[in-house]
């Protein structure tokens, strides 16, 4: 008896998800997977898997927190500078003052937090357009950061840094090393962070409000400055913390070499079917644009395309997005005005 119940529920979701923009980016990861596994062995490989989550979770975290500004309806592309920021002076300091793994996270933090509640200041009280405030607010961060330390490097990190966090440890049958790392673990909190905030929580519903629309939502007496405050502070802080994990994989800080990434994080979370224009978007949808745009750039390097066509690919790929998605939403306000 308690069979049938259960069924009659999931035909309905699984109807759904099927027409969903999630499943058909599902389908296009397999096919491409499928593709990359028959045209080189090294692609469907354990340590390829390893190499591509730990590489490609500094992209991964920052689009963790993108998705929250892009569903409150604004966007913001300083978030690179504010993590070189953050990262050089969370380990400057470190240095300095012989911080721990806590105290290093909590001061990147702080200062992505700092960076990003200066953007919902311009932005919600003078009402300047996001996109303005943030290519502003990119080199001023990154003007100001250059000319503090004359671009040095810091290469002489403390010990427990460069060795990072190795749990559950596994050696295959060749001696290969595998474990779950620093990187990987502040991925999987990064989008269960995210998805908690948007989709268990009163702000989250907010949130998907005030992107949808945003006169609503203060006619509905939502504080529209305290949720900018609050989604714009959330990304620096996750800014901060995405840039201490890809120190430790760098194993320095190069005060140059994180800026010029915006457009990989963009390109992902509205691959993954988040709007521009705000109130449309799910970390599900994210997490699959992040591993499409990850294994479409390694598998051009494993079948032998040059780098220089990466740029190439991952400004289709933005374009390809961005017009399925707005021709699905031209479809379903057609659908509505009909009906």
């Amino acid at each position: 008896m308690s069979r049938a119940p259960s069924r009659a529920t999931l035909a309905p979701a699984l109807a759904r998800f099927r027409r969903s923009h999630e499943f058909w980016l599902l389908v296009v990861i397999g096919a491409l997977a499928l593709v990359l596994s028959l045209a080189t062995d090294s692609f469907l490989t354990l340590q390829n898997l390893f190499d591509l989550l730990t590489s490609n979770a500094f992209v991964g975290i920052l689009a963790s927190g993108l998705l929250v500004v892009l569903v409150a309806g604004g966007i913001d592309i300083s978030f690179t500078a504010t993590a070189s920021v953050a990262q050089y002076v969370a380990l400057t300091l470190g240095i300095r003052h012989g911080l721990g793994w806590f105290a290093l996270f909590a001061l990147a933090g702080a200062v992505g937090v700092v960076c990003g509640l200066i953007n919902a200041v311009f932005i919600t009280k003078l009402r300047i357009s996001s996109i303005i405030v943030s290519i502003a607010t990119l080199n001023i961060f990154y003007g100001l950061l250059i000319f503090t330390t004359g671009g040095r490097y810091i290469t002489s990190l403390p010990k427990f840094f460069r060795d990072g966090i190795s749990w559950f440890e596994y050696e295959d049958a060749n001696g290969v090393p595998y474990a779950l790392n620093l990187q990987i673990l502040v991925l999987v909190l990064a989008f269960a962070a995210a998805w908690l905030l948007l989709n268990r929580t009163n702000v989250g519903r907010q949130i998907y409000a005030m992107g949808g629309n945003k006169d609503a939502a203060q006619r509905l007496g939502f504080h529209v400055f305290r949720l900018n405050v609050l989604v714009y502070g959330y990304l620096g802080f996750v800014a901060g913390i995405a840039s201490l994990a890809q120190a430790q994989l760098a194993q320095s800080v190069t005060p140059t070499v994180l800026v010029g990434k915006e457009l990989d994080v963009l390109a992902a979370v509205v691959l993954g079917g988040a709007s521009l224009t705000g109130g449309v978007g799910t970390v599900f949808g994210a997490i699959l644009g992040v591993a499409l745009l990850a294994i479409l750039q390694n598998g051009l390097v494993l079948v032998g395309v040059s780098s220089y066509w990466n740029q190439w690919f991952v400004g289709l790929t933005i374009l390809c997005a961005v017009s399925i998605t707005a021709w699905s939403e031209r479809r379903r306000r057609a659908a509505k005005a009909i009906n």
